[in-house]
């Protein structure tokens, strides 16, 4: 992976302890507007996280495969990857 590793694994780490804080929301039965705030908010931090994988492998590993005259494969694997964020 080309991210930055502890950025990375810091917010992943944030995020399960959100969603862990949100698993007791629910067992505290609280306000259903609260837990779906807690949750836009965990998908959002996952969001980024995501985002900022995909920009280091595009500036990495596919860059890497122009140079190399391996463009297609990475090319349709980065693609594809983008296309399934659009459907989230």
């Amino acid at each position: 992976m080309k991210a930055d590793k502890d950025s990375t694994l810091r917010k992943l780490k944030i995020a399960r302890g959100q969603l862990d804080g949100i698993m007791r929301m629910i067992e505290e039965d609280r306000y259903c507007v609260d837990i779906s705030t807690q949750l836009m908010s965990t998908l959002s931090l996952l969001k980024n996280v995501n985002r900022e994988i995909l920009q280091a492998h595009i500036r990495s590993c596919v860059r890497e495969a122009l140079e190399s005259d391996k463009e297609i494969p990475k090319l349709e694997e980065a693609l594809s990857v983008l296309e399934k964020m659009a459907e989230l």
